[in-house]
């Protein structure tokens, strides 16, 4: 037994130490690399470095336009005419347009009665507006308690229109598009829209209806986010400032130049015969929203936002509700534009610029670039890099242009400016699924059409938490942990450490850095964790 060879039972390929077999694939890896992957690589960072500089002057433009703007006052009052809806003796209310406020609901336990509660307080004519609440819900206990308020303020003389449906085909925009056929609609101008968590002061009305009142070529205006629980935790911090330079550059640029911007879904005010003439509402993709921009602008609509106007409303503070809101808004803009790259194009009653402007600049280089670029050059081909010296990226493409891009996204915030390295972690972690669901938009895959409702705390559950915040929380491991962001973080977490023993960029600072950050989100450590019991 003892004369049997080895060779018996192991391939030649195969024998000797754990030496040789490290050997062998530092072998295979050279024969592999020169042929294979060094072309592939370099192919990958001339792309990256393309779509770098694509989306740095892009910022750039932002904010040389923003700064114009600000310098020489570019407000809305100035650029479109706008005063007060002063009172007629004669005609008394109806005077005043008639206006329609949707607020569509989906078992929104925890901040109906918020968001009723500041539609039924907007200051206008009583007789000369409608509170519409879209009940969804499929919770019976849930439909009562909002049918309840409903009849609470009812009784208080608001009109206040409960409305439910058979079932949710279309999501928000079916239960919108149901809510304009009710035969009271017909009689209304305007339609201002607000999700359950939102809360406009009083007198949201009389600082946007005078817009579209004084201006027949207005089909909507906008206005800002004020977000109540950005000090929530570091979580809803990152939101703030990436929302913030949403709403203070982005929104604004594009007002204050080609009128267009993506409407928000919320906080905005509609002319219904604009609303109308686009199509209405359709439900082919998962951001109902940004498609009625687009198409009532293709109609030469013009649009305009308001950024001192401001409602309050909740970011989602679970990392499982934001993950599903990114998934929802970076899916949807990419299949839009899959949808409607040709119509915009073929469209013959907007400027060639302003189409420019739509496909290049708002859908192209914003909601697809942004993405994939964040994702695969940071989390794949500069780590990549380090295990393949043979291929270089200048530092320009890997320092000063990202730099330069994190700043200008940064100002937006400027309390927050002492996280900027805790954002641009945290943003690089979320590129993951932005960058997933950007190209399941493109393909029109599986999960292209996934709906799922931005889950909200409100003050209710969060009194619950901080009752049970002695308690050692129960949870499955299952709840935590993702693995996307843990096998992520496993190849950064090796590639930082070859980088250590064996580099020379001095990479592995950023990758250990960036390795620790999906680490955490792949554990759960992220936003506030909501116990099972």
């Amino acid at each position: 037994m003892d004369q049997i060879s080895s060779t018996t039972f192991l391939p030649e390929a195969f024998q000797g130490t754990g030496d040789d077999i490290t050997e062998q694939i530092g072998f295979i890896w050279e024969q592999v690399k020169g042929p294979l992957i060094v072309p592939l690589l370099k192919v990958a960072v001339f792309v990256c470095l393309a779509m770098s500089i694509m989306l740095f002057l892009e910022r750039v433009y932002m904010g040389i336009v923003i700064i114009l703007v600000k310098l020489f006052g570019r407000k809305p009052e100035k650029r479109y005419k706008w005063e007060p809806i002063r009172d007629d003796v004669e005609l008394g209310n109806s005077h005043y347009p008639m206006v329609l406020v949707q607020i569509p609901m989906y078992n929104e336990k925890e901040v109906y009665a918020l968001s009723i509660g500041a539609a039924c307080g907007l200051s206008w004519p009583s007789d000369r507006i409608i509170i519409q609440v879209l009940d969804d819900s499929t919770d019976p206990t849930i439909k009562d308690l909002v049918e309840l308020e409903c009849q609470r303020w009812a009784s208080k003389g608001i009109n206040i229109k409960y409305e439910i449906r058979d079932n949710r085909n279309g999501y928000k925009a079916g239960a919108l598009k149901e809510g304009m056929k009710h035969s009271y609609v017909k009689h209304c101008d305007y339609v201002a829209i607000f999700d359950a968590d939102f809360q406009p002061e009083p007198d949201f009305l009389w600082r946007t209806i005078p817009f579209l009142l004084h201006n027949p070529e207005i089909a909507l205006v906008q206005t800002r986010w004020k977000f109540v629980n950005a000090d929530e935790c570091l979580m809803t911090r990152m939101q703030e400032m990436s929302l913030d330079y949403h709403f203070k550059v982005e929104q604004e640029v594009g007002s204050a130049t080609y009128a267009f911007f993506g409407f928000n879904g919320t906080a905005g005010v509609w002319r219904i015969s604009a609303l109308n003439e686009a199509g209405g509402w359709k439900d082919r993709t998962t951001v109902e929203d940004m498609d009625l921009a687009v198409r009532a602008s293709l109609k030469g609509w013009k649009f305009v936002y308001l950024c001192d106007v401001k409602v309050k409303n909740e970011l989602p503070s679970t990392f499982k509700a934001y993950r599903f809101q990114q998934h929802r808004w970076s899916c949807g803009p990419a299949n839009l534009f899959r949808k409607m790259a040709m119509e915009i194009v073929r469209n013959r009653k907007v400027s060639l610029w302003k189409k420019v402007h739509v496909i290049y600049n708002f859908f192209f280089v914003r909601k697809i670039i942004a993405h994939i670029v964040t994702f695969v050059f940071y989390c794949v081909v500069i780590p990549t890099t380090v295990l393949v010296p043979e291929v270089e990226i200048p530092k320009w493409g890997a320092v000063y242009i990202p730099s330069t891009i994190t700043l200008l996204n940064a100002v937006g915030t400027p309390r927050s400016l002492h996280l900027i390295v805790f954002w641009i972690l945290f943003e690089n972690v979320m590129s993951l699924h932005r960058t997933k669901a950007t190209f399941i938009g493109l393909l029109e895959a599986g999960r292209v059409n996934e709906w799922v409702v931005t889950e909200k705390l409100g003050e209710a559950l969060k009194s619950k938490m901080a009752i049970k915040a002695s308690k050692k929380p129960r949870f499955q491991i299952g709840d935590r942990l993702h693995l996307l962001e843990l096998g992520v973080g496993a190849y950064l977490f090796f590639c930082a450490c070859y980088d250590f023993a064996f580099g020379k960029n001095h990479f592995f600072i950023f990758l250990y850095l960036q390795a620790i950050a999906f680490f955490i989100a792949g554990f759960g450590y992220v936003g506030t964790f909501v116990p099972n019991s």
